[in-house]
């Protein structure tokens, strides 16, 4: 379902967010826990990976750059009649 982009191989930490940012690089935040606020992005790994539309690219399991396709549109619901 979700194809590899890129090889990172970042080590993951408890406690952090790990996301693909707008220029293509793994980032990773502080999670918000019981009233504590979340801690400043910061950039893990340089990568440059070119986005293209269409697709959700994201950190796996093994610390590499994914992208899976997006459900886009589906089917278009009939409206009720009202009596």
């Amino acid at each position: 379902m979700a194809e590899k982009v890129a090889k990172v191989g970042v080590k993951r930490q408890a406690g952090y967010l790990y996301f693909v940012d707008k220029h293509g690089n793994v980032g990773r935040a502080k999670m918000a826990r019981a009233g504590k606020r979340g801690g400043k992005p910061e950039t893990v790994a340089k990568v440059g990976v070119k986005k293209h539309s269409g697709y959700l690219y994201f950190v796996d399991k093994s610390g590499d750059i994914s992208r899976a396709k997006m459900a886009r549109g589906g089917k278009r619901r009939k409206k009720k009649k009202r009596i």
